[in-house]
């Protein structure tokens, strides 16, 4: 295939022109890096899915070097995570430049995005644990563990929301089932289904409650296209997604301040994620009523 410039394939590449719909590390820095490894993948037969297998790998090697303790395996850790995400990015940039879409695809990239996160935060409680060997740090690693799984959960509800609004994002479901098309296709998309509904099925639920309670009982349903594609919104529930949350975890690293991270996570982040509820709750409703 011949290639274009990376900068097109940047552009091609995004999921919406609509950048306020992602996050600001991902428009600035993350997906125009990824664009160049999308740009170097393009004319060969690397994959998506490949490349997400490599993304996965990537995070499984930062948890392993956390796991060392060392100042230097921790800040190699932080750089490792980081070069996760952008090949968690350059996946679904490869796929729409290709145009090879697949609910494998879609159901193996949150999959691993589980398996790396549970690796790393074991990884992370552990070191910052032996170092102060306290229940209080234990109970800190599982709260920033369930903290980044629901966050990501919220950001990506909102914005598979607005994706649906511009006809974007079609295999992404905002909460997955399991439906007559699924059971009559592709048998190992189908497993990996059931898995991504075993981990992901009750948080799923859990964004439909929210978003019900924010929008409020009188919610007129001819509004939701507003609801869904409001500026502000979108921007606070941006800074929830992988791409700030682990940009965050590898500044800590670099400054061997891990047990600050695990603080941080689960005060100033799950604190920007309720500003993100009260806001739709509290504001936006009562603007849209």
């Amino acid at each position: 295939m011949p290639k274009q410039d990376p900068i097109t394939f940047f552009k091609q590449s995004l999921k919406s022109e609509s950048y306020f719909a992602d996050e600001l590390v991902n428009i600035y820095l993350l997906r125009p890096i990824a664009a160049v490894i999308v740009w170097i993948f393009y004319p060969t037969r690397i994959t998506p899915n490949q490349v997400t297998l490599m993304a996965i790998l990537l995070g499984l090697a930062s948890a392993a070097a956390y796991s060392f303790g060392t100042a230097a395996a921790i800040a190699t850790g932080g750089v490792l995570i980081v070069a996760k995400d952008i090949f968690d990015d350059a996946d679904g940039q490869l796929a729409r430049a290709k145009k090879i879409y697949s609910r494998r695809g879609r159901f193996l990239d949150s999959i691993g995005d589980f398996i790396v996160d549970v690796a790393l935060f074991s990884s992370i409680t552990y070191i910052v644990y032996i170092a102060e060997p306290t229940g209080w740090i234990m109970f800190l690693g599982i709260l920033s563990f369930i903290g980044i799984t629901l966050r990501v959960s919220y950001h990506v509800y909102y914005q598979v929301s607005f994706f649906h609004l511009e006809n974007q994002y079609p295999l992404n479901r905002t909460a997955e089932e399991i439906t007559e098309e699924d059971l009559e296709g592709d048998r190992l998309a189908l497993r990996l289904q059931k898995i991504f509904i075993l981990i992901y099925g009750w948080q799923d639920k859990l964004m439909l409650r929210i978003d019900r309670w924010c929008k409020g009982r009188n919610f007129d349903k001819k509004l939701l296209a507003t609801w869904y594609s409001d500026r502000l919104a979108l921007r606070i529930s941006g800074l929830l997604g992988f791409g700030t949350e682990f940009m965050l975890m590898c500044i800590c690293s670099w400054i061997n301040e891990l047990q600050a991270y695990l603080i941080i996570n689960v005060i100033v982040m799950n604190g920007i994620w309720m500003v993100s509820i009260f806001y739709r709750r509290f504001i936006l409703a009562r603007n849209l009523a």
